[in-house]
């Protein structure tokens, strides 16, 4: 061909019911996770959005993926009732959780607030 196609760049992490305490609890980034399946079809319009997400705030937020049909376990601790589903943790604590369409301007409203939330240590309590 004359042309390449852009190779799409993934700035996100896959997280499943095996990985989800090494790569979410242990994150000493602020976490958005998207909670999404490849059926739903509001989740393949807030995908691209949160896949957006991820590059522009790439070392200041990891942004994690659960397809909640290959983690059920995830799904069912967090109590997921419809996708999509995007809960904001910091130092492994849910800080936010909303379900269905967010605009992104209001999504790089929350990750800002996110990164300068101070969450107190369970000894501070």
């Amino acid at each position: 061909m004359f042309w390449k196609k852009k190779e799409k760049v993934i700035d996100y992490v896959a997280v499943d019911d095996n990985n989800f305490d090494e790569i979410v609890t242990e994150s000493h980034l602020p976490v958005l996770i998207d909670f999404w399946a490849p059926w739903c079809g509001p989740c393949k319009m807030l995908g691209p959005i949160v896949d957006e997400l991820a590059t522009e705030f790439k070392d200041r937020v990891l942004v994690a993926k659960v397809n909640v049909d290959g983690s059920p376990g995830l799904s069912n601790y967090f109590k997921v009732k419809s996708i999509p589903t995007l809960m904001f943790v910091k130092n492994g604590k849910l800080v936010e959780r909303l379900s269905g369409m967010v605009p992104k301007p209001n999504l790089e409203e929350m990750l800002e607030d996110l990164i300068n939330l101070e969450v107190l240590s369970e000894e501070e309590e």
